[in-house]
């Protein structure tokens, strides 16, 4: 089956060929803007020439942030009588001056000796694991903590953790 081309079809296809080349013409021929190009400069050197500071949009500035102050306690070679009293009056100590975290380290456990005695609890006569249980019972201490969470590597890693405090408003 052969389809003749009809006269429109012809025509239609003479005015896109022109289009076409009318088109090409307009994209081929581009001028540089040489005066927008010296405009862009001028506006560049005043800019790097004026006093004026720019704000930084990044930068949100918050009035109620509190800087934050660290403090650390190591509880290696303490009882776990010894280490739940020197934890006690070290984080009421760090509240009334206002510290924002504490690091307590306490070690991780591996050469307690009371693993070795079957009368004791494995788990809880390990510092690592009975003073964040004492804690967190401490009905006076659960006032002033915020939170307490592992300690990253640097700062002991599974033998040590974070003690957020709250502020202290009598300050």
């Amino acid at each position: 089956m052969i389809k003749k081309i009809t006269e429109k079809d012809k025509e239609d296809w003479e005015n896109f060929l022109n289009n076409k080349k009318k088109n090409l013409n307009k994209n081929s021929v581009k001028q540089k803007d040489t005066n927008n190009i010296d405009k862009n400069k001028q506006d560049w050197e005043s800019f790097l020439n004026t006093k004026e500071k720019i704000t930084n949009k990044d930068f949100v500035h918050k009035k109620n942030i509190r800087h934050e102050k660290i403090k650390k306690i190591d509880l290696h070679g303490y009882t776990i009588e010894e280490a739940n009293e020197a934890v006690e009056q070290f984080i009421q100590k760090c509240f009334n001056e206002n510290v924002t975290k504490i690091i307590v380290i306490t070690g991780k456990g591996l050469r307690s000796k009371n693993v070795e005695n079957p009368y004791l609890s494995k788990d809880l006569s390990i510092l690592k694991y009975s003073v964040p249980e004492f804690i967190e019972n401490n009905q006076s201490l659960s006032k002033v903590i915020i939170e307490t969470t592992d300690a990253k590597i640097e700062d002991g890693g599974g033998g040590a953790f974070y003690i957020y405090l709250k502020r202290n408003r009598n300050i």
